[in-house]
């Protein structure tokens, strides 16, 4: 008498059940959403003069912002015009000084940046603008 093997595989190991992988899979994909941090990296919004005239600087500077509602910036951060005069006094003389002013900041203030900058004995300013036309 001869029998018959049997060589069909049972149910369940003929396919594999995917739907608990795709629960695993979406479950780690909103942790890591929720558990990542996003930085926002603030800006200073500054619409610089256009000039047909302007070269490309090479060096890295010290950055002096002026925004429309003229306030200053050093590097990034508020500072009032004592406090920039403390910090330039410290400045190496022979590096540049980048002036960043928006188009609408009143001239008066530039030039009191300006002013102090020479009378501190920086010689080297630039005025940052915008090329396009």
């Amino acid at each position: 008498m001869r029998f018959r093997r049997r060589t069909k595989l049972e149910y369940g190991l003929e396919q594999i059940d995917i739907a608990p992988l795709v629960d695993v899979i979406f479950q780690l994909l909103i942790f890591f959403m929720l558990s990542s941090s996003f930085t926002y990296h603030s800006s200073i919004n500054v619409k610089l003069p256009k000039a047909v005239t302007s070269d490309l600087i090479k060096q890295e500077n010290f950055v002096v912002t002026v925004t429309e509602d003229n306030v200053l910036y050093l590097n990034g951060d508020i500072i009032s015009l004592k406090d920039l005069k403390k910090s330039l006094s410290t400045y190496k003389k022979d590096q540049p000084i980048l002036i960043k002013s928006d188009r609408r900041a009143y001239l008066g203030r530039i030039v009191d940046v300006w002013d102090l900058c020479r009378n501190l004995g920086i010689d080297k300013i630039n005025i940052a603008t915008d090329q396009n036309n």
